[in-house]
């Protein structure tokens, strides 16, 4: 068996994803070297919070929170290009318990009913064929034992990518963008968190707690992998 296992490995030897050296055994996906130098928020769970701040005025946030900083040349946007665009649905899993592994002792996840993950427009996820929030919410989910709920937010129309766009861009873009798509009643006094890769200017997830608004009661928190500050 060992023998296979080698032969496989000389064919198709496993890469970090961040710098493209082989990994060790010992290793998994990111390699010891790339995982210590990827720029962590050290955020936790605090109340009051940088991030947090970003949604002050915008809409009631219960807690917010990042694991790593993103910069658009920097290790963790290779992280992201691989859990988006590369099919790397493991990677996504695996940043979810990492992201829960970070939380999970400041309490961030005390009393949440559920976990949205930011959905994708029907065409897009059908060309991508996975959501990466979805799969981040799966790795978190696996640690911390909270429902997700794909089904309670549904994306509008089919907007143009927010990668390139200005604060202004980003936020006409997102005006409108998402529907509630179940019953209120349904969510009615829950904690959910709403979860996505990576935030930049909050539009997004302010065009999420817009529709989650005709929920009475109803408490939100924010959680993405990467935050640029």
């Amino acid at each position: 068996m060992s023998i296979w296992n080698d032969l496989w490995e000389l064919l198709f030897p496993r890469l970090c994803v961040v710098c493209g050296k082989k990994l060790l055994v010992s290793e998994d996906m990111v390699c010891f070297s790339c995982m210590s130098e990827l720029p962590r928020t050290g955020l936790s769970g605090a109340p009051g919070n940088e991030m947090e701040k970003l949604f002050w005025g915008r809409f009631p946030v219960e807690r917010a929170s990042a694991l790593f900083y993103y910069s658009r040349e920097g290790k963790v946007a290779r992280i992201l290009a691989g859990m988006k665009y590369h099919g790397r649905k493991d990677m996504c899993f695996k940043m979810g318990g990492m992201l829960a592994d970070e939380l999970l002792p400041a309490g961030f996840f005390d009393g949440v009913d559920c976990l949205i993950p930011v959905p994708l427009h029907p065409k897009r996820l059908r060309r991508r064929g996975y959501n990466q929030s979805e799969w981040l919410a799966r790795g978190i989910a696996a640690k911390v034992d909270i429902p997700i709920c794909t089904e309670a937010l549904r994306r509008a129309r089919n907007n143009q990518s927010q990668t390139r766009k200005s604060a202004f861009e980003r936020q006409v873009n997102a005006e409108n963008l998402f529907v509630l798509a179940l019953p209120p009643a349904a969510l009615e006094n829950k904690h959910v968190v709403v979860i996505d890769d990576v935030l930049t200017t909050g539009a997004t997830i302010g065009a999420c707690a817009d529709a989650l608004s005709e929920v009475e009661n109803i408490r939100i928190s924010v959680l993405t992998l990467a935050w640029t500050k």
